[in-house]
């Protein structure tokens, strides 16, 4: 299955700070991480007030990189190949990143296949129900994405 990212983060190269997967169908995973840390001040104004501006049933405690990993894990666990879908580099970096749980490990997801669609003039955050939400970021992607399909 097809599912379109979209992560947020404190400043370039920064630590994430949330991590978003929607699916052409089917249930969405959102997930926001504790942040140890000052955030920039353009973060702290236009994306951390906006984190749990989602259903609630995706609204969640801040989890450990450890336990949003996890999470990570299970939600991806039962589809064989996940195509995951990002409109900038990183994104798919942050996503990555986050599989990798120490020296050495990872947590177990099946093969998995990564497409960036850079989408010139389009925003995700200017397009998006909530601007600078990982969930509602991702959801403005996917919407423009399957518009543009035949």
């Amino acid at each position: 299955m097809r599912y379109f990212l979209d992560t947020e983060f404190n400043g370039f190269g920064g630590v994430l700070l949330s991590l978003a997967l929607v699916p052409v169908e089917g249930e969405e995973f959102y997930v926001t991480l504790a942040c140890d840390g000052d955030l920039l001040p353009w973060v702290e104004q236009n994306v951390a007030p906006f984190l749990d501006h989602v259903p609630l049933g995706l609204v969640s405690p801040r989890l450990s990189r450890r336990d949003a990993a996890i999470g990570l894990s299970h939600y991806l666990a039962m589809d064989p190949e996940p195509l995951i879908v990002a409109d900038w580099p990183e994104d798919i970096a942050q996503f990555c990143d986050l599989l990798m749980t120490g020296p050495g490990e990872m947590v177990p997801v099946p093969p998995l296949t990564f497409q960036l669609f850079p989408l010139g003039g389009f925003s995700t955050a200017a397009n998006s129900a909530v601007p600078h939400n990982a969930l509602h970021d991702a959801r403005a992607l996917k919407d423009h994405i399957l518009a543009l399909e035949p």
